[in-house]
């Protein structure tokens, strides 16, 4: 073999050694180079399981599909996985959920094996969800967040703050804006009352992006916006930056809680799948980043039977949600699966086991 051929094969194995080696080095390099600012985590949303030791892919698939023969499926989905007879314990395996499957787990004995996924032990240990965008999830709160600053002015005359412009703060009394800080911004709405009983719920808190403090002056602050999540807004203000992580251990419901849809992130007149809505319950309720819920509805009226009694319909569930985020008395969710469209007011309860 010539010299310089030989060289170069040489060079090709020594990468490929690398990146076998160390599949994430670029990912870890990316994560250097935004130490400046907020960390941007490149992950699609679903659900997640840990591989334990002595897991395969048969018995995973036979576990979460009713079938060992869907392994070949469960394997084109996570296409990081070279060999389908080798998965190691602590890799993540991205799973698909069939509907109504809102738990995980040892399939319960005393049923059948060729029952429904809905079967499934509620044993979540080893399951998470990851949302890359929960920076961008907003909350309602019943006090609004201490301001540190407004946005007065961009550097250039603009309809739309993008990301890298530069913008000037005006900032609040004894709040410190300084070079280098990071600082959410966010505009809120008018207060929001429960129509039917006039009952005070909150202020909703929009996140619209965030930005790092290049200098500070005696009557005003100039930064950097380092990312855009919504259309950025002159008057827009700036909370202290305080970053999510994507994924969330999944959690069990506290047993009997029923609740309601406050709103749509976006105040959308219908919300669907994959829609960021509020709930009235919160961290007073027991509710926790990770839990599961039901949409349900349930028929006002009841039906007189031939006996002369009175029967209230059965709930019906047709979807769920996932909990974001919480703060005392609300929290922020995502729907996960919804049969149809649905608005504000609409009944929530613990998935029935």
């Amino acid at each position: 073999m010539p010299k310089k051929i030989y060289i170069l094969v040489l060079v090709c194995l020594s990468i490929i050694s690398v990146t076998l080696l160390f599949p994430n080095f670029s990912a870890l390099a990316a994560d250097k180079e935004t130490d400046a600012g907020p960390a941007v985590v490149e992950h699609e949303t679903g659900f997640y399981y840990t591989v334990q030791r002595g897991d395969t892919l048969w018995d995973l698939s036979q576990k979460f599909s009713d079938s060992p023969w869907q392994w070949t499926e469960l394997w084109k989905e996570n296409d990081q996985i070279a060999n389908p007879h080798r998965i190691y314990p602590g890799e993540r395996i991205r799973l698909y959920r069939r509907e109504g499957a809102h738990k995980y787990g040892d399939r319960d004995k005393s049923k059948s094996s060729k029952g429904p996924a809905t079967d499934l032990k509620p044993s979540t240990e080893f399951f998470d969800f990851s949302y890359s965008a929960m920076d961008q999830v907003g909350f309602i709160r019943k006090e609004a967040v201490k301001s540190h600053g407004t946005i007065y002015k961009v550097r250039e005359t603009k309809v739309m703050i993008n990301s890298r412009d530069i913008i000037y703060i005006k900032p609040e009394a004894g709040a410190s804006l300084a070079p280098g800080d990071l600082f959410t911004i966010y505009r809120t709405f008018n207060p929001i009352v429960d129509e039917d009983t006039n009952t005070y719920i909150g202020i909703q808190h929009y996140l619209t992006g965030v930005v790092q403090i290049l200098q500070q002056e005696k009557d005003f602050s100039i930064g950097r916006v380092v990312a855009v999540y919504r259309p950025i807004l002159i008057n827009d203000k700036l909370m202290p930056y305080n970053r999510r992580l994507p994924r969330i251990s999944l959690q069990e419901s506290p047993e009997g809680l029923e609740g309601e849809i406050i709103d749509g992130e976006e105040h959308q007149e219908m919300i669907g799948d994959s829609v960021i809505a509020f709930i009235d319950k919160g961290q007073k309720d027991g509710v926790q980043p990770g839990q599961f819920y039901s949409l349900f509805y349930q028929d006002e009226h009841s039906v007189i039977t031939d006996s002369g009694k009175q029967v209230i319909y059965t709930p019906v569930d047709f979807g769920e949600l996932l909990v974001l985020h919480t703060e005392k008395s609300t929290a922020t969710v995502i729907i996960t699966r919804t049969e149809k469209e649905f608005g504000a007011g609409t009944t929530i309860r613990t998935p029935l086991q």
